[in-house]
């Protein structure tokens, strides 16, 4: 065991005391590290949609008030426990949380660290846990993507939809429709790899697609909006194609028409990434080692879209909530 020598200091971590209330920043003591734990003095923290569903009470899951929100996060080992053999004192890590690492300091389970290759910055690091990690599993694991099959990616131009693009572009090797709310959102899509683009807010996304591939359709589509937009993203779907529901940022779940998929044999799936976490772990650790290695690589080239410091998470979740982020938004906690 390496002890921390400042067990009795207090630490500034980010708390969700009333829903759909704005979250404040208070000290709080720290907690013990465990056998198997980790204590991590956290350098930045991605801003996800779950975080700012999760205090609105509108999240799968649902934590008893006061909480910390905060997924993933970067940064160094500070303590360890005696039990703990994957990573030491001083090591740079990234991690997946159940919702707390919004703070300074979190302690977590050592199985839910990986140690962050040395040409890998910490704040590029922290973008590919949650993103990445579900545009892997969402293209290869569900969908089984090939090589010059062609997707639709909607919401294209947020921090998951970027990835989903990354990947499928330069992992994958498909061929990308990015599929946007704005002009400005369908050019940043095709500067980070689409083939093409379409602005779903000036008309039909199905009729769009068909101009651009045809009546034979696409053979993946990736789904974070919901609603219309996945009713018309199905439509879009090609003769065995696959549909990834990955969110319904639109604020609309849409009832699925199971005809559709009788008439092009079709498949809609769903994929809820940090489940695997607790359901199959061997699956979800291998989504995170391999975005490392990819990075690593320079296959993929995550992008940030702002940073805020802890003060300010408000501002950080009215960012995500408008949609306003063209890339991940981070928390920096330095």
């Amino acid at each position: 065991m390496q002890a921390w020598q400042g067990q009795g200091r207090h630490y500034r971590a980010a708390l969700c005391t009333e829903l759909k209330q704005p979250l404040t920043i208070q000290e709080v003591a720290p907690h013990p590290v465990r056998p198997q734990e980790v204590r991590i003095d956290v350098h930045f923290c991605g801003v996800n949609f779950a975080d700012v569903l999760l205090c609105r009470g509108q999240y799968q899951e649902k934590l008893p008030l006061p909480f910390t929100p905060g997924l993933e996060f970067s940064g160094t080992v500070l303590e360890t426990g005696a039990d703990v053999n994957t990573v030491k004192k001083g090591d740079r890590v990234i991690g997946v949380s159940n919702f707390y690492a919004m703070a300074e300091q979190c302690v977590i389970d050592q199985k839910s660290l990986w140690k962050i290759p040395e040409n890998v910055s910490l704040q590029d690091a922290t973008v590919l846990p949650v993103s990445y990690g579900t545009a892997i599993l969402a293209l290869g694991h569900r969908a089984r993507i090939q090589p010059g099959e062609t997707v639709l990616v909607t919401a294209a131009a947020g921090a998951t939809g970027l990835a989903v693009i990354d990947m499928a572009t330069n992992v994958f090797r498909a061929k990308v429709i990015a599929a946007a709310g704005s002009d400005e959102k369908c050019k940043l899509a095709m500067q980070r790899g689409a083939q093409s683009s379409v602005n779903y807010s000036q008309g039909s996304l199905k009729d769009a697609v068909k101009k651009l591939v045809g009546s034979g359709g696409v053979n993946v589509a990736i789904d974070m909006v919901g609603g219309d937009v996945f009713l018309e993203s199905l439509r879009s779907l090609a003769w065995e194609g696959r549909i990834v529901v990955l969110g319904f940022a639109g604020g609309n779940i849409a009832s699925l028409p199971s005809n559709l998929l009788l008439l092009k044999n079709i498949s809609a799936m769903g994929l809820y990434w940090s489940r695997y976490q607790h359901r199959d772990f061997a699956v979800f650790s291998k989504s995170i080692s391999t975005a490392l290695q990819y990075y690593q690589q320079g296959l993929i080239h995550p992008r940030i879209g702002a940073v805020f410091k802890l003060e300010k998470i408000n501002d950080a979740f009215f960012h995500v909530m408008q949609r306003k982020s063209t890339g991940k938004v981070l928390l920096s906690l330095k």
